[in-house]
């Protein structure tokens, strides 16, 4: 009897393979999976009674793919010698030897896929004869892999090509796009679509009518749709001029699409068995390459615990929020105001005149016509978001919130106002938060009668779009504040991190150091293109002083003024304060003025304002990219490790998931905590050094960084050496 898969055999021979992993809300393949589906593919085969199989789940899904977990262990089992290379490509190589036994077993394999399925989900549906599809728009159907730096290394790049094409099936590997089941039946990676109740007796039937279990590419004079082979003009540009565009994507900064591409280019030439070998190799490569490494543990494995709020407190109910007070109908209380509507919850949507708060409520309108218009969303439920947006000036209406968040202008007296103007109005409110990036919220809850009821929401804009949302602990937060903070940012499909409460708190205060450095290159003489482009390459989103437009110079400005009035004599400096000051003086406020440290032609392209050369004219002898980059992920690296050792994060998975989902910190390292690791923590202290002899004391590594070097520690476990190997 098998533990993940469900046997049994109709009474015309055609057996049904049931996955329904015990313990799981989703299906993933694991050890246990590989033993019970190997000793349930002999069983059909060696059953001269049973005609052949057909495969589905017992859960909503069809399988999330492997347990990326699982990969993780292996990895770091190869990396601390617990287990060799070859010991990890025959891990990797099993699971093609399966589906490879399967498919050439010369019995026909249907699968029945009535739910998503994903990565080495499809690629075991791919592995059988024939594929019926549930009718669902809302299925999808992907191969995700390259999204936590690795390839599809169940057969994926192998065969998805040889069913669609090369051209066709390149943005589905390289880009990891999930299809439609309309989508994969047009392309014929399926071949049947049904209404869900119907698709296993649709499956049975094409075993029962005598299916072929034989794949097209097994058979003689297969040929790839589109063309096949280097030197087809069909097919050959799409390699030639595919590794330049995946060149220019990923700026060298992440080989699983190289590894990709290579698998493809190389495996598309020969049969199928030595194309399964290749692609094994390539997975190897990737699962010890430290990239995949700190991707898989950043964006998968910790990202998935943090949205299962593993750091929740223990011992408090968990709560809903029914209705929401937002107060401030901005860019971001707008934002916050749908993405609660559209979790269901009852929004009252305030700003100081009516008509502010109907502008507010205009941002959810537009959004919604916009998901109507692609179908994203019917004229129903969108009609239905819309009504649960209630935009009044009455601070009445606040009565029975479960929750009110703070999301006005960032100035102290403004939020002070609105703080006890709330307060006043709903004194038995359960939850007050501020969605400040820079306050304190230990001084911003002296407001509220009851600081341990506050807390800080920090989200990110555009809130529709950012998955972050930092949560800020206050000096009086009770954990039962913390809890409700996490079950509503759960509510609204958010990602939290928790941190102690500082000035930036941790994103941005680290983010703020990358335009910070910028401003200081700018000051050194550095060209300001070669800054904006090295930005780029170190694999930040954009350049810094981009960045600084369009989060706006006046706004840093502010803040800045704000932080040297609270600090007084303790205000240190940064070495581009006085470019900000010069800016400010010009009228160059940012992207919203048109002009800042660039120019924004009307109906044009933006470019970098000449002046900048003008003002801060560039050194003879410029840096090399290199250093550049460094200067970069290194100063946003320390930060990161200060916050660690003052206590503003309080771990370093929150730190890494931060920083990747936050500010969009080069998401091939893992994050900056990662970073370090990777280096290795006496490597990093030693450049660190170095860096800040040459640049300034912003560079110093902080003692607890020095201390984990001599005692050879890292932020993952790992000895330092090892994880740098």
């Amino acid at each position: 009897m098998t533990e993940t898969i469900k046997f049994e055999v109709d009474s015309d021979g055609v057996a049904l393979m049931t996955i329904d992993l015990p313990g799981r809300s989703m299906n993933v393949i694991d050890g246990q999976f590989m033993a019970d589906l190997t000793e349930l593919i002999d069983k059909v085969v060696s059953d001269d009674a049973i005609k052949g199989a057909v495969i589905t789940s017992g859960k909503p899904a069809f399988m999330a793919g492997a347990d990326l977990s699982m990969m993780g262990e292996n990895a770091g089992a190869a990396s601390t010698g617990e287990a060799t290379p070859e010991d990890v490509f025959n891990g990797v190589y099993a699971m093609n030897k399966q589906l490879r036994a399967m498919e050439t077993c010369g019995k026909p394999f249907a699968a029945a896929i009535n739910g998503l399925a994903l990565g080495g989900g499809l690629e075991i549906t791919l592995a059988c004869h024939y594929r019926v599809c549930a009718d669902d728009p809302k299925l999808t159907l992907g191969l995700p892999e390259v999204n936590v730096g690795l390839l599809p290394g169940g057969g994926g790049t192998q065969r998805l090509p040889r069913l669609m094409g090369v051209q066709a099936a390149a943005p589905y590997l390289l880009q990891g796009k999930n299809m439609s089941p309309q989508e994969a039946q047009g392309f014929g990676v399926v071949h049947e679509i049904a209404p869900r109740d119907e698709i296993v007796d649709k499956a049975k039937a094409w075993i029962r009518d005598g299916g072929e279990g034989v794949q097209p590419w097994d058979k003689k004079g297969f040929k790839i749709p589109g063309g096949q082979g280097p030197m087809d003009p069909r097919i050959s540009q799409t390699f030639t001029v595919g590794n330049a565009m995946l060149q220019k994507e990923t700026l060298h900064n992440y080989p699983a699409p190289a590894a990709i591409l290579s698998a493809v280019y190389e495996g598309h030439q020969v049969p199928m068995d030595a194309a399964l070998r290749i692609e094994s190799r390539y997975f190897t490569k990737l699962l010890l390459d430290p990239v995949s490494k700190a991707m898989i543990r950043s964006l998968f494995i910790n990202k998935q615990a943090a949205d299962k709020l593993a750091s929740r407190p223990e011992g408090v109910d968990k709560s809903t929020v029914k209705k929401l007070g937002v107060l401030g109908a901005g860019m971001m209380g707008a934002g916050i105001a749908y993405v609660s509507a559209r979790a269901g919850m009852d929004v009252v949507l305030l700003d100081r005149d009516q008509e502010s708060a109907e502008k507010g409520k205009a941002y959810s309108e537009g959004l919604v016509a916009k998901g109507i218009k692609r179908r994203k969303v019917t004229e129903e439920k969108g009609q239905a978001l819309l009504d649960r947006i209630h935009p009044t000036t009455s601070y009445d209406e606040l009565k029975g919130c479960d929750l009110v968040i703070e999301a006005v202008f960032e100035s102290r007296d403004i939020k002070d106002d609105v703080t006890k103007a709330t307060e006043a109005a709903e004194p038995a409110l359960p939850v007050f938060a501020s969605n400040t990036s820079t306050l304190p919220i230990t001084g911003l809850a002296e407001s509220f009668s009851r600081p341990h009821d506050f807390i800080g929401l920090h989200f990110f804009s555009p809130v529709d779009r950012m998955p972050l949302v930092e949560i800020i602990m206050g000096e009086k937060t009770a954990d039962e504040t913390l809890a409700r903070a996490m079950d509503y940012v759960q509510q609204i499909r958010k990602t939290p991190i928790v941190v102690n409460d500082s000035r930036g708190f941790y994103t941005s205060r680290c983010f703020g150091t990358y335009v910070a450095e910028g401003l200081a290159m700018l000051a050194d003489g550095v060209e300001p293109a070669l800054i904006e482009n090295a930005g780029k390459f170190s694999g930040m989103p954009v350049g810094p002083l981009d960045v600084g437009d369009a989060v706006s110079i006046e706004l840093g400005y502010k803040v800045r003024e704000q932080t040297k009035k609270d600090l007084g004599d303790a205000y240190k400096p940064a070495p581009g304060d006085h470019i900000i000051d010069e800016l400010m003086a010009q009228g160059r406020l940012g992207k919203k003025a048109g002009k800042g440290y660039y120019e924004y032609p009307e109906g044009g392209k933006k470019f970098l304002w000449p002046g900048l050369k003008e003002n801060w004219p560039p050194a003879d002898e410029q840096p090399e990219v290199d250093e550049v980059k460094k200067r970069f992920l290194y100063r946003q690296a320390v930060e990161a490790a200060r916050c660690i050792e003052e206590g503003v994060l309080l771990a370093p998975a929150d730190g890494d998931i931060g920083a990747i989902l936050g500010w969009g910190f080069a998401p091939y390292t893992g994050g900056p905590l990662s970073l370090i690791d990777t280096v290795g923590l006496d490597a990093f202290v030693r450049e660190c050094d170095r860096l800040a002899q040459q640049y300034g004391e912003r560079f110093t590594p902080p003692q607890l960084l020095r201390d984990m070097a001599a005692k050879d520690e890292s932020f993952y476990g790992a000895p330092v050496k090892q994880a740098a190997e």
